[in-house]
């Protein structure tokens, strides 16, 4: 491995995160809050560990392999979330594994929370928790993609790391810098866009700028215990579900059809295309059910909570304006299972990915075929273009890890004290990054025991970095020389 390049790359990132502390110190100081030294404090704290690392590794030239790409994001993504707990146990006084769980549910807009009474924190940790998400969302990795080059590291096995879906060689461009540079140019102009439009729509100033980063980033924390269900506006809510369903489509496409100046990019994106369908056959199905169950006594409020909780659950956000937990008939269980969906790959939303999704059902479609025509020939195909059987091993490969990977946290946080619908909704929760569950993992996890937390905590990054960046690590000929 090589080592000093590894301590080069993890200082810049620790450097870089520390000087997203001067955003809440600056709002402390608007608002003067009271925060503006703990906010000092944790710059000073990261940043000093990400200049000695950088210092240990300088004079490193050298490319990353594979293996080290894997090593790079995972001492990232544990590393900055240990160190971002700092603000929550100086500002919101939170002890360390609820802290620890409030920045790794951030860094991963996971959006599970341990904090109740938000509107009593100060604002700059409020927005603190929003910006978490904002960055998490496209990742700090692929960020940090686009400066490598500028200091003499290549960072394309740090893309493959870090980037969602079963087909990570793909770019935008030629290059990966500017690859990178393309998907936060699109990230940026997103999320501007929605909060100018939650602005509009009557939000305050710091409210809509704070929902607009944990919306595009399909992070959903909020800065009020009701979540959006707070502003009690229909318009709010639907602004939501746009940006929401934005946030969860590959952002490739987003940029393609800014290039073409035309919608039909999405339409003939087979991924996207299968995507929107799915979230109208669900929000069909809900809105009947809600209606005929008498849950609401008209179809307009019934379409309309179904709409909104549909695409906040399967995109995995997890904002909220009503608790589905309470809904009638099999509708709470059918959302927790759609967030194994999750949304299109190239994307800020968790769970397996539509991608995957569709390739599996192919898959399983092909296995019939072939009972009835044992001798044919039958490829795999997506959008008429066929995939290579080396994707199609790796898709098998992903959902057998992510089953077993879920079957053995289940376990040991049922062992950790909760009952089966909540430990099942609860790694559900956490691996598909989407916050709220069933049973007592309902509304917050902060009825959890410490240990369910870290198991929480751990399932979290194992569903941000899709299982295997995290697995590899785990075997012992990753580590040979």
């Amino acid at each position: 491995m090589r080592g000093a390049t590894i301590l080069r790359i993890v200082g810049f990132f620790f450097i870089g995160f520390s000087l997203t502390m001067l955003i809440p110190l600056a709002i402390s100081l608007w608002y003067d809050d009271g925060e503006a030294r703990h906010f000092l404090t944790s710059l000073v704290v990261i940043l000093l560990p990400g200049l000695v690392f950088a210092w240990f590794g300088r004079g490193a030239r050298h490319d990353l392999a594979t293996r080290d790409g894997f090593l790079v994001v995972a001492i990232f993504w544990g590393g900055i979330s240990t160190v971002a707990s700092l603000p929550f146990i100086l500002g919101a006084h939170l002890g360390f594994v609820d802290a620890l769980f409030e920045a790794v549910s951030g860094f991963t807009t996971t959006g599970a929370t341990v904090i109740t009474g938000l509107e009593q924190l100060p604002k700059s940790v409020l927005f603190y928790r929003q910006q978490l998400q904002w960055f998490g969302g496209m990742g700090l990795i692929v960020l940090g993609v686009a400066v490598l080059p500028l200091v003499g590291i290549g960072g394309m096995q740090l893309y493959r790391a870090e980037a969602p879906g079963p087909m990570k060689e793909e770019k935008l461009t030629p290059r990966l810098a500017h690859t990178a540079q393309v998907l936060w140019v699109v990230y940026v102009g997103i999320t501007v866009a929605n909060a100018v439009a939650y602005w509009l729509a009557g939000m305050t100033p710091f409210d809509a700028v704070a929902h607009s980063l944990s919306t595009v980033s399909t992070g959903g924390f909020s800065t009020h215990d009701e979540s959006l269900g707070w502003f009690r506006s229909p318009l709010i809510e639907a602004i939501a579900t746009l940006f929401m369903l934005a946030g969860a489509i590959n952002f490739s496409v987003h940029f393609l059809a800014w290039r073409r100046r035309s919608l039909r990019v999405y339409l003939q994106d087979v991924e996207v295309r299968t995507f929107l369908l799915f979230v109208a056959g669900i929000i069909l199905l809900a809105s009947l059910i809600l209606r005929t169950s008498g849950e609401y006594h008209t179809l307009p409020p019934s379409l309309r909570n179904a709409t909104f909780e549909v695409v906040s659950v399967v995109t995995s956000t997890g904002f909220g304006t009503v608790d589905f937990s309470r809904w009638p008939d099999f509708l709470p269980v059918l959302l927790i299972f759609i967030s194994f969906v999750g949304g299109c790959g190239g994307s800020t939303a968790g769970g397996m990915k539509v991608i995957r999704v569709h390739v599996l059902a192919q898959m399983g479609l092909r296995e019939v075929r072939r009972l009835i025509h044992p001798r044919a020939l039958l490829p795999v195909r997506l959008g008429g273009r066929v995939l290579r059987e080396r994707t199609l091993e790796s898709v098998w490969g992903f959902f057998a890890a992510y089953v077993l990977s879920f079957v053995v946290l289940m376990l040991l946080m049922m062992h950790a004290g909760l009952d089966q619908v909540s430990a099942f909704s609860a790694i559900a929760t956490s691996m598909n990054n989407l916050g709220p569950g069933l049973g007592e993992v309902a509304t917050s996890f902060s009825g959890v025991s410490d240990a369910g937390k870290l198991i929480a905590a751990f399932a979290m990054l194992l569903g941000r970095l899709e299982i295997f960046t995290i697995l590899v690590l785990l075997t012992p000929a990753f580590w040979r020389r």
